[in-house]
C-alpha cells in the first residue's frame, strides 16, 4: 500500500518496520492469512482507522503463513490477532473480530492523544462547567482545522444553544454529518425548532402553561438550564403530553447539552421517569 503507516512486514524487515519503528510511534501488528474470513472483516476496519489516524500509529500486516516464526514468536494461536508494540514491547492485544467502536476504543488506548482531541476534551470540559462562550470558541477553532468534524460541531451547536443562538445552532444540526453523533444531534433538534418559534413570536401563547413554557425556553437562551427543567417539570407534572410531547422532548434535549458527567443532569433523568412512569 502506499502509505507509510500501512505496510505489510516479513521477518527480514520486522526489526526496522516495526520494533525500530515503535520506538517512536505505537504499531498495530495484524497477523492475518489469505485463508482467514474474520481477518477480511477486521482487515478493512484497521486499514481505514489507520488512514484516518494519518500517521498516529502504523499497521503492520503480518501474514501468518509467510512468516510463521514471527506468529511462534508472538504466541499467535489464532487469527486474526492485533498486538500492539510500543518501545519494542506488547502494551495490548485482541483476538477475532471487534466491532469497530470497539477496535476504536483500543486504539486510543495506545496512541497519544491528538491536539484536535486535546481541544475537543477542553471545550467539552467547559460545557460540563456551563461556561457557554469559551466552550464556543473552543470548538470553532477546532471546526476551523476540521470543519466536519463531528463531536465539535456538535459542541458547538450545544453551546450556540446555551446563549440563545437557535437558527445558526439549527444550521449545524439539520446538516449534521453521518457519525456516531447523528443521534445525539438530532435530540437536539426540537429545542432548535422552539427557541427559534420563540424568537420569531410563532408560539402560541393561550394558558399559563403556554406562559411557562415561554419562560422555560428563555431561560435555556441565557444558559439557565437546571431552571428551565424545573419548569418543564412542573409543566410535565401537569400535563405529560404537553403540546404532543414537545415540552419532553425539549427536556431530553436540555440533558443532552448538560451531558452524562453532569451531575445534576443524571438526577434531572431520574426526576423525568418518575413524573412520566
Amino acid at each position: 500500500m502506499p502509505y507509510d503507516h500501512i505496510i505489510d512486514v516479513t521477518e527480514a524487515s520486522f526489526e526496522f518496520d516495526v520494533l525500530a519503528y515503535s520506538e517512536n510511534t505505537p504499531v498495530l501488528i495484524d497477523f492475518w492469512a489469505e485463508w482467514c474470513q474474520p481477518c477480511k472483516t477486521l482487515g478493512p476496519i484497521l486499514e481505514r482507522l489507520a488512514l484516518e489516524a494519518g500517521g498516529a500509529f502504523r499497521l503492520a500486516r503480518v501474514n501468518v503463513d509467510q512468516n510463521p516464526n514471527l506468529a511462534l514468536r508472538y504466541g499467535v494461536r489464532s487469527i486474526p490477532t492485533v498486538k500492539a508494540i510500543s518501545q519494542r514491547n506488547v502494551v495490548s492485544e485482541f483476538s477475532g473480530v471487534m466491532p469497530e467502536n470497539r477496535v476504536r476504543e483500543f486504539i486510543a488506548h495506545i496512541t497519544p492523544p491528538s491536539p484536535l482531541e486535546l481541544s475537543i476534551e477542553k471545550a467539552e470540559s467547559l460545557l460540563v462547567l456551563q461556561q457557554y462562550a469559551l466552550a464556543e470558541i473552543e470548538f470553532r477553532s477546532v471546526i476551523e482545522s476540521d470543519p466536519d468534524h463531528p463531536a465539535a460541531l456538535l459542541g458547538l451547536a450545544k453551546s450556540l444553544l446555551a446563549q440563545g443562538a437557535a437558527q445558526e445552532a439549527g444550521l449545524i444540526l439539520e446538516g449534521f454529518p453521518a457519525s456516531r453523533q447523528l443521534g445525539e444531534a438530532q435530540a437536539l433538534l426540537p429545542l432548535t425548532a422552539a427557541m427559534t418559534d420563540l424568537k420569531e413570536n410563532t408560539l402560541k401563547v393561550e394558558t399559563d402553561q403556554d406562559i411557562a413554557f415561554q419562560n422555560c425556553l428563555r431561560l435555556v437562551s441565557k444558559g439557565n438550564l437546571p431552571a428551565a427543567l424545573d419548569g418543564l417539570l412542573d409543566i410535565l407534572r401537569q400535563d405529560k403530553r404537553y403540546r404532543g410531547g414537545q415540552a419532553r422532548l425539549i427536556y431530553l434535549a436540555i440533558l443532552e447539552i448538560m451531558g452524562d458527567q453532569d451531575a445534576q443532569a443524571r438526577q434531572y433523568r431520574a426526576e423525568l421517569a418518575s413524573v412520566l412512569f
